[in-house]
């Protein structure tokens, strides 16, 4: 931890128990959300990863572009499905 409380980027996006990173936790919970039909519920996780992405600091770090990456396809799956409910109504 930092002086001012603000916990690095190892430490913010160590390995959770399971093995698997919060990130990647928000991604998968995305994803379910999406396949439930559940896109509002999708949308508010986005909003979480992206603040827990935009709080980290701008390292060089392959796992940051693989979550930016990931980010960016659960928009464009979202995008896609709310658009695929409004042709419905």
């Amino acid at each position: 931890m930092h002086g001012d409380g603000r916990q690095d980027e190892t430490e913010a996006t160590a390995a959770r128990p399971g093995g698997r990173r919060l990130a990647d936790r928000l991604l998968a919970a995305i994803h379910a959300a999406c396949d439930q039909g559940e896109l509002d519920a999708a949308r508010a996780l986005l909003t979480v990863l992206e603040d827990l992405l935009g709080r980290l600091p701008a390292k060089p770090d392959p796992q940051r572009r693989r979550h930016q990456e990931g980010l960016v396809a659960a928009h464009e799956r979202l995008w896609d499905l709310r658009r695929r409910d409004a042709g419905r109504a």
